[in-house]
């Protein structure tokens, strides 16, 4: 399926399909699945809302405070994105997961509103830290590897260990909880802290931007409002990397809302208990760490920008459906809600790394969908509340559905007007063959990026880590 999920580089995919992995892709692949397992175990996510409650915060209080965490990522998106390409993928994920040690263990010692406000301030600057490093850090290695070929499942794989690894800690918290209460803000601390561990060993690696490297060597000034610059032009002028990141708007904010902030009001609205909720949320983990895990299962029929396409409307409906549904229904429709989204992910961080031009900031880019992302989710967790408030649940679970349909509508019109134009233009002359149907070239941007100096540069050579 490697073939059909690769654009510019699709001809190093097919001949690095089946290839060894070499000692250091496999270092870089396991330091991964390490540092995404630990930094994204949080073991107090089943229960920070219960907990929020006996610290004395109102919903209102609770909600607001995820509105700002929301509006919050948004801003932090900005500057991380920026110093992950000045300093390195690699710096960041450290500086990340050091930021999410403080951020666990703040209501530890400030269990109060104004704690849970810091700690998730705190949690959406560690998270927008490595939201796009961690994913540029993996492709460029494996890229630099000639292991293409291999990061969708690599990808997947990480996603899906820490999926597994939640589903065997959170069990446990009711018995941790009666030791000590703050125990899951005390042992979401120490697995972040083992996930700086791992950073600290992941290989220093060098990425290919002679275009951008030869500017640096010679330039110095305002660099991080250039590579601001240069990201949104690249957005501007290849059309393709534009579509595919608003196509993963409704993925992430449909899986955002549901499991995180309609999760349990979900299910108290079809009279499943809080004591159940725990068994409820673990059974939908295993079913996105399946999916997540073999994303190689969709069938090669469909191009992965439909299927991503199909995997979100599948997502909506599911979430309409609940509406409908008694008890043991919801709780099946949540699962499968669960596994769609697991198989939607990898597939969609594919499409925007491979849509990324060549010589273009990577982790800006990253984290520019991430900002649009976490927009819109700001926008929908307003207007969540607002239907609460109202007793409207299932009218927001609709109107989600209908709006996520007219959305990928109006996308694929787009997409197909902007693959006609693609097929009218001439091929490059350096094309070595036919590029798979679903991907097209992205256009270049090289008119975004800082003119090389007059001395020459020796090409091929970049000192970003």
């Amino acid at each position: 399926m490697s073939g059909r999920l690769t654009g510019r580089g699709t001809a190093r995919a097919a001949r690095t399909k089946g290839a060894p992995l070499t000692p250091r892709a496999r270092r870089i692949i396991r330091l991964n699945n390490g540092f995404q397992l630990l930094f994204n175990l949080l073991w107090w996510m089943p229960v920070f809302y219960a907990y929020q409650r006996q610290a004395g915060l109102s919903d209102g209080q609770i909600f607001g405070i995820q509105s700002i965490y929301y509006l919050a990522f948004c801003l932090f998106e900005i500057p991380t994105g920026l110093v992950a390409d000045r300093i390195g993928a690699r710096n960041c994920l450290r500086a990340g997961a050091v930021v999410m040690t403080a951020a666990n263990l703040t209501p530890v010692f400030t269990p109060s509103y104004t704690g849970f406000l810091v700690h998730f301030l705190l949690i959406a600057a560690g998270r927008s830290l490595t939201s796009g490093a961690a994913s540029a850090y993996l492709y460029d290695g494996l890229q630099a590897e000639g292991a293409d070929a291999h990061y969708l499942k690599a990808e997947g794989q990480a996603r899906a260990l820490g999926l597994a690894a939640k589903v065997l800690c959170w069990p446990l918290l009711g018995p941790l909880m009666a030791l000590a209460h703050p125990a899951p803000y005390v042992l979401s601390a120490a697995s972040a802290g083992g996930s700086f561990l791992c950073a600290l060993l992941l290989p220093r690696q060098v990425a290919h931007r002679p275009a951008v490297s030869a500017a640096r060597a010679g330039r110095r000034g305002p660099g991080f409002l250039r590579e601001a610059v240069t990201a949104v032009r690249c957005v501007c002028t290849t059309p393709w990397l534009a579509l595919v990141v608003v196509q993963g708007v409704a993925v992430f904010t449909l899986s955002r809302i549901c499991q995180v902030n309609l999760f349990q009001p979900v299910l108290l609205d079809h009279g499943i208990g809080e004591g159940s909720h725990g068994t409820v949320l673990a059974a939908m983990t295993v079913a996105e760490a399946v999916a997540s895990a073999r994303p190689q299962w969709l069938s090669t029929r469909l191009s992965p920008v439909a299927w991503v396409s199909l995997l979100s409307l599948a997502m909506a409906a599911a979430l309409a459906g609940i509406t409908l549904g008694g008890p043991w229904t919801v709780v099946a429709l949540l699962c499968v809600f669960a596994a769609v989204t697991g198989f939607a992910y990898p597939l969609q961080r594919k499409l925007v790394n491979d849509a990324v031009p060549a010589g273009a900031p990577r982790a800006t880019l990253l984290s520019v969908e991430s900002i649009v992302d976490r927009g819109v989710c700001a926008l929908a967790a307003v207007a969540a509340g607002a239907y609460l408030s109202a007793g409207r649940l299932d009218t927001l679970l609709w109107h989600s559905a209908l709006a996520t349909a007219v959305l990928l509508t109006v996308l694929h019109l787009l997409l197909r007007r902007h693959r006609g134009a693609a097929g009218r233009r001439p091929p490059a002359p350096e094309a070595t063959g036919p590029l798979p149907e679903d991907t097209l070239p992205p256009a270049p941007c090289a008119e975004a990026l800082p003119a090389p100096p007059p001395a020459p540069a020796p090409a091929g050579t970049t000192g970003r880590v």
